[in-house]
């Protein structure tokens, strides 16, 4: 267990109309205006949805933010972009340009968005 959180430093979040399929904890993209939905494998992704309710979503844009991993990252700046099931790989091409803070052995990384 680390003795470092990065929980919800510099944290700023926005409420989005959700398409159908958001999740808690998945990363999203912008579908519309002020509207977000799930990332297909290799979308560049403008946060993470935090509690979808009533076709609405929170979606944290800034901060540090845990997010799941499919590819073992590494700590600095990385470019990443969604993987098709909610969480974020390296990007082959564009994608976003995030601060990965911390890995961890579950499958998880804290970025800073």
């Amino acid at each position: 267990m680390s003795k470092i959180s990065f929980e919800d430093i510099g944290s700023v979040v926005a409420t989005f109309l959700a398409d159908s399929g958001v999740k808690g904890g998945q990363v999203v993209k912008l579908t519309g205006s002020g509207r977000v939905g799930p990332c297909s494998a290799g979308d560049a992704f403008c946060g993470v949805a935090l509690e979808p309710r009533a076709g609405m979503a929170a979606v944290q844009v800034k901060g540090f933010v845990p997010v799941k991993t499919a590819d073992t990252l590494t700590v600095g700046w990385a470019a990443l972009a969604g993987d098709g099931d909610g969480g974020v790989k390296k990007a082959e091409t564009g994608g976003v340009t995030v601060l990965v803070a911390d890995v961890k052995d579950d499958g998880t990384a804290v970025i800073c968005l």
